[in-house]
């Protein structure tokens, strides 16, 4: 199920994110970070977890959800060359949610200092990733506003 390093480099410029990182970079990238497999339930991380690492999903569906006093809020399905993770790593705080496989999955778990040293290099990929982090942060406090109401 993981993926070569060619594949992970191609799965990794498919994401918005990174379409204008470099091509070396990218293979360093992937290089530095670590694949990991996940079966189907199986957390890839929880809601108040360390958020040390974003993960790429290079094979399967991982379900977002959020627990509330008001019981879980479904944040939705991410599929493959999707990426989760990045926002609580932006803001240096816990994970926000948990992250659950949805049968076999296959990611790239890139750490939080490989995730920084590639934006010190390509300052430009912030922009994309500000406009994905606030339409995330904007459908979770929508999402939220709905299970207190």
């Amino acid at each position: 199920m993981i993926a070569s390093l060619t594949a992970q480099v191609e799965a990794l410029r498919r994401l918005p994110l990174f379409k204008d990182v470099e091509t070396p970079q990218l293979k360093l990238l992937a290089f530095t970070s670590e694949t990991a497999c996940f079966n189907d339930g199986d957390a890839l991380f929880r809601q108040g977890e360390e958020s040390d690492a974003a993960y790429v999903i290079l094979e399967g569906r991982v379900d977002m959800v959020i627990d509330t006093p008001a019981g879980p809020i479904d944040l939705g399905t991410f599929k493959g060359s999707g990426i989760i993770g990045e926002v609580s790593i932006l803001c240096d705080r816990p994970r926000m949610a948990t992250a659950f496989a949805v049968g076999p999955v296959g990611t790239l778990r890139i750490g939080r200092d490989g995730f920084f040293r590639l934006m010190d290099e390509f300052p430009r990929i912030a922009v994309p990733m500000l406009r994905d982090v606030a339409r995330r942060l904007e459908f979770m406090t929508v999402e939220l506003s709905r299970a207190k109401g």
